[in-house]
């Protein structure tokens, strides 16, 4: 009896430092900011035809307090910790926001992934993945130890993805991107460009997408390769340079030697009506232009 005393005394200590699930609504603008702030854990956020904000998933049991709340067109969400932090202060939220909101979104440890939402995005993270869609407004993603991932519609954009340590894409995105990786490569896979400044350090770049006629487009890295593979015509002048690695040019001139003490190699021509612009450079590592 004494026994069973014990364990029934204990589990309803043990109560209050279980996890705890969340389930709130609140009211809110059909094109209002989005404010979520998450130290630990996951962030998703799906848009929907309803002009409500709807937070489910669970807290932590030492998560101190879930802010949700409206101000004007503004929904604020945030997880508050101790001071101290420690074990059990993640949450995975869901959040179920109007599709046309914009988005101000931070985590510390934590992975964003973000669906049919079209409003502009300003996602960021430190140790996690992000992803999402961009539409019509434009993209900003970022992760110090972490993937980013955009799915875009070809509607033009101004996207900015990097990370520190991770791999950058981009598929069917079009108008301006600006993406980079320290540790990693970046992809840009589909759509058509007037502006695209890629780079890595250590890392290779790919760039399979058009570029419009009066385009830029400047791609670097210190460590790794870059594979363009431009679709349809290019219009533009056109100088590549690698100090350390081979180029191979599929529709223009060869490359010559920048000098006979060196290995360093350059190419320099016009395509079309030169009204673009392209610049490749790579210090270790090997250049293949091509279209398609």
């Amino acid at each position: 009896m004494k026994r069973l005393l014990v364990v029934v005394i204990g589990l309803v200590f043990a109560m209050p430092l279980m996890a705890e699930e969340v389930d709130r609504t609140l009211d809110a603008a059909p094109d209002g900011k989005i404010d979520v702030s998450n130290i630990a854990g996951t962030i998703t956020l799906i848009g929907w035809s309803r002009n409500q904000v709807e937070v489910t998933g669970t807290l932590g049991r030492n998560v101190k307090e879930l802010v949700f709340e409206r101000d004007g067109d503004k929904v604020t969400i945030q997880v508050k910790i101790p001071r101290k932090g420690g074990r059990g202060t993640d949450a995975e939220l869901t959040i179920r926001v109007p599709e046309n909101s914009s988005l101000d979104v931070s985590g510390v440890s934590a992975d964003i992934s973000v669906e049919s939402v079209r409003g502009v995005q300003r996602l960021q993270t430190v140790s996690g993945d992000v992803e999402t869609e961009s539409f019509d407004n434009d993209v900003s993603a970022e992760s110090v130890s972490g993937d980013v991932d955009v799915e875009g519609n070809k509607s033009d954009t101004e996207t900015n993805i990097r990370t520190v340590s991770g791999d950058v894409t981009l598929a069917g995105g079009a108008g301006v991107v600006r993406a980079g990786s320290v540790s990693g490569g970046v992809v840009i896979d589909d759509g058509t460009f007037s502006r695209a400044h890629l780079g890595t350090v250590n890392g290779d770049v790919i760039f399979r997408a058009g570029l419009r006629k009066d385009g830029r487009f400047l791609a670097e890295t210190v460590n790794g390769d870059v594979d363009v593979e431009f679709a349809g015509d290019v219009a533009a002048k056109i100088e590549v340079e690698t100090f350390n690695g081979r180029i191979r040019n599929c529709f223009g001139p060869e490359p010559e030697r920048t000098s006979k003490y060196t290995p360093g190699l350059e190419l320099s021509f016009t395509a079309g009506s030169g009204t673009g612009r392209v610049e490749i450079s790579t210090m270790n590592g090997d250049v293949n232009l091509c279209k398609k």
